[in-house]
């Protein structure tokens, strides 16, 4: 370690990792204003975090197989962070968020500006329980619509409105994911529909599959430009996070050729 510098603590890598899962791979650098505002909440360097932010890259996959190697000085504590995150999405990033809004001296939904103005009129418990839910669905969308940089990975489709951060197993059936990106995609809403219906499918080489049902109404020109033509087509790629194979596995069961 140079003079002057400082370790890490465990503390620090975690805000940082969480910062990592927040923006594009394109934007880890130290002029992006949540790098810098990390920097400034955390004491240290705008260059620093952008550095470490490198060195949780080195440890993608798939960041690798696109020739994209990531800082090579990453530490042992570094590779601690990624693996507990990696095998524990939702209760790594959960915790990750409440140090984020302990250290701004406030809370999850103010700080992510999550709406809580419409919950159902109940107290206690089940309050709890609702409020959770929709700080849950807020951080999935955030992380998802990162990751395949605000627009649909079938149609390139970048108005916000329309997209969807689309669970491929289900939020209702799988709750140990429900915040993975692994287990997300940014849809717009007609394909999220066809998606969560078994209409649309992805395979494990990430190509779109169409139902055949489509093909009775292969006249209608929606139809036609909606769904056929993009039968075969490859997934738009995601910034950082794959969807996990496995995942696309039981989708492919539920498909309806």
């Amino acid at each position: 370690m140079k003079e002057g510098q400082k370790l890490w603590t465990k503390e620090e890598c975690v805000l940082a990792i969480n910062l990592y899962c927040k923006i594009p791979f394109g934007q880890m650098h130290s002029r992006n204003a949540e790098v810098i505002e990390l920097a400034n909440l955390i004491d240290r360097s705008p260059s620093s975090i952008a550095r470490k932010l490198g060195n949780f890259a080195s440890f993608d996959p798939k960041l690798q197989q696109r020739g994209i190697k990531g800082l090579e000085n990453a530490s042992k504590l570094d590779k601690q962070v990624w693996q507990e995150y990696m095998h524990n999405w939702d209760e790594q990033f959960i915790e990750s968020e409440k140090l984020l809004a302990k250290k701004k001296h406030t809370t999850i939904e103010k700080f992510s500006y999550i709406d809580l103005s419409n919950l159902p009129d109940v107290e206690g418990q089940e309050r709890q329980r609702l409020v959770t839910v929709r700080i849950n669905q807020s951080l999935f969308r955030k992380i998802v619509l990162t990751n395949f940089n605000y627009k649909c990975c079938i149609t390139g489709i970048t108005q916000p409105e329309l997209i969807v951060a689309s669970h491929i197993l289900p939020w209702s059936e799988d709750k140990g994911n429900r915040l993975n990106p692994k287990n997300g995609l940014a849809l717009n809403t007609l394909h999220d529909k066809a998606f969560d219906c078994g209409l649309i499918t992805i395979t494990e080489d990430l190509k779109i599959k169409i139902s055949s049902s489509f093909l009775k109404n292969k006249d209608i020109p929606s139809i036609k430009h909606n769904f056929i033509d993009y039968d075969g087509s490859s997934l738009i790629e995601p910034q950082k996070f794959f969807p996990d194979i496995e995942f696309l596995k039981v989708h492919n069961g539920l498909f309806k050729s």
